[in-house]
């Protein structure tokens, strides 16, 4: 815990750790020369099978060679989009990319072809690197359809295929000078238009704050990480992917999560450390309570995305025995922003959000003024750091509103600080909804139901839920007489990715509405939670 005692709702960066300048590829040559024998990346299958493993010498020399296989058919600042589950290509992808000064583009294995031709198009992606298929999502097939017309997309890779991954079409390729702070990736969240963001991420503000949430999770060299997170979000690729790398120890790469799964692996390898969102350790902890494991080894679970209840603290450490750590981010800051230390106990893992991280000032501002609040009085919580975002790709007025002259970011969310610089998250600027640790945003929910040729009009809002968070709910009035919540689930998942589709459907004859004619979501949750409105059959 840093020992502050604060006047003002304003937290100076704490620079305890050194902060080094380091792109992806440096960072990972530097590791595999000090370490090269060492285990660094075990596969874990989608059936659940161990399998490919590679030593840091392995690790380094495979992504040189797949760098310059890159660098071959694309140039520097050229942008790829990812789009496959957690896979060890995905891995060697990266570190590729990042030697070969290449942007990625990340891309949730769950989108539809809409979402994905938006990414590609937007992103200006010269190539597109997928796998055939994830849990039924025929991706090949939709990646295809999703690159007709685009004139910029010079090739569609399937990355189960290393021959034509590792093509060299130049011999012994030169790899291009790469920078701290070139970027590194785009990743997009959903923005509040209904049109998602691309925030671009730079090399250190990646690898920086996955060695500053590695050191607060007190990680060592001996340590194995099960690695959950998906891939194409900045905890599956940056937290532990490079706290992995900063802190040189194994990471036990899972593709498809499974609780029973998730148990026997932390009992084979005798893990040390997972970082989950708080279902995904809710389901870890339900079948370790049904179907024990032996979880001795487990030191640290981390969690991250939405709040967590004191009893579900309190039953992970006596089922795990082992230190319990929450944390607040978002990926314009690449993405941890506060965390608890191991030391914290019970009261402020449940009430806060922890300290921030080594190097990030953070403050409370009024969201009219922009001024710094007194302590214990609700604003927006701004950072500003060495992993703040470089802009918003493309969206130059989202940028300037998100940060601001004095290189704020502004983050959207509602919070106090006590004087020890604990933050505590009271709630949201803006209107995400944030369901099991995943962000979803009303407008761009509504945008695709208002496509639908029978609805007149619709809102959607959060909805609270004792598992999930929240859910996802949709107050729709139609033009007719309403029609079945199958068919509006089948029109969703025809258009978004799966998990946008509402939980909660509710037919309402008149909107609750604002003088200027806006619709009062909050009237709408307060009418649901109260039972004056009822779900539909």
């Amino acid at each position: 815990m840093y020992e502050v005692n604060l006047t003002e709702s304003y937290f100076p960066a704490q620079k305890d750790i050194i902060l080094e300048d380091n792109t992806i590829g440096q960072l990972l040559l530097e590791v595999s020369k000090k370490h090269d024998s060492k285990e660094a990346l075990v596969e874990i299958t989608q059936s659940g099978i161990v399998g490919r493993t590679w030593t840091y010498e392995e690790l380094y020399s495979e992504s040189l060679q797949l760098a310059k296989a890159l660098a071959s058919r694309f140039n520097k600042g050229d942008h790829i989009v990812i789009w496959s589950p957690n896979s060890p290509e995905w891995v060697l992808m990266e570190f590729a990319a990042g030697l070969a000064g290449l942007v990625v583009v990340t891309a949730n294995p769950a989108l539809q072809e809409k979402e994905l031709r938006y990414i590609l198009e937007h992103s200006n992606a010269v190539g597109l690197f997928l796998t055939s298929e994830f849990r039924g999502n025929p991706m090949l097939e939709i990646g295809t359809q999703a690159c007709k017309g685009n004139q910029e997309v010079r090739e569609i890779i399937n990355m189960e295929n290393r021959t034509d991954l590792f093509e060299n079409t130049r011999g012994n390729q030169n790899l291009p000078e790469v920078c701290p702070n070139d970027p590194a990736q785009i990743q997009y969240t959903s923005g509040t238009t209904g049109f998602p963001k691309g925030a671009v991420l730079s090399h250190i503000g990646l690898t920086s704050n996955a060695k500053f949430y590695a050191d607060r999770c007190q990680v060592k060299e001996s340590y194995s990480w099960v690695n959950i997170m998906p891939m194409f979000h900045t905890s599956g690729c940056g937290m532990v992917t490079l706290g992995c790398l900063n802190s040189k120890c194994r990471m036990i790469l899972v593709s498809l999560f499974e609780p029973e799964n998730v148990l026997f692996l932390i009992e084979k390898f005798k893990a040390d450390i997972i970082l989950c969102v708080p279902t995904t350790a809710l389901a870890i902890l339900e079948e370790q309570e049904t179907n024990p494991k032996n979880v001795d080894s487990l030191r640290v679970l981390s969690c991250g995305g939405a709040n967590v209840a004191p009893e579900m603290v309190r039953r992970i450490r006596e089922k795990f025995g082992c230190q319990f750590s929450t944390l607040f981010g978002q990926t314009e800051y690449c993405p941890v922003i506060t965390q608890h230390h191991l030391t914290d106990g019970i009261e402020d893992i449940c009430s806060t959000i922890g300290q921030p991280v080594s190097h990030a000032d953070v403050s409370i501002k009024s969201v009219s003024s922009r001024e710094i609040l007194p302590l214990q009085e609700v604003g927006e919580i701004c950072v500003r750091g060495p992993s703040t975002m470089l802009a918003y790709y493309g969206n130059p007025e989202a940028t300037l509103e998100a940060i601001d002259s004095e290189r704020w970011l502004h983050t959207g969310d509602l919070g106090i600080m006590d004087s020890r610089g604990y933050l505590t998250i009271t709630g949201r600027v803006k209107e995400m909804i944030i369901r099991g640790g995943e962000n979803h945003y009303p407008a761009e929910i509504e945008n695709v139901l208002r496509e639908h040729h029978d609805i007149s009009d619709v809102a959607v809002v959060g909805i609270p839920d004792d598992k999930w968070g929240e859910v996802i709910g949709c107050f729709i009035r139609f033009i007719n007489k309403p029609i079945k919540t199958s068919n509006l689930k089948k029109f969703c998942r025809e258009n978004m990715s799966p998990q946008k589709t509402p939980t909660i459907w509710v037919n309402i004859d008149n909107f609750p509405l604002t003088g200027s004619g806006k619709i009062q979501k909050f009237k709408l949750r307060e009418d649901f939670c109260s039972g004056h409105l009822k779900q539909m059959e």
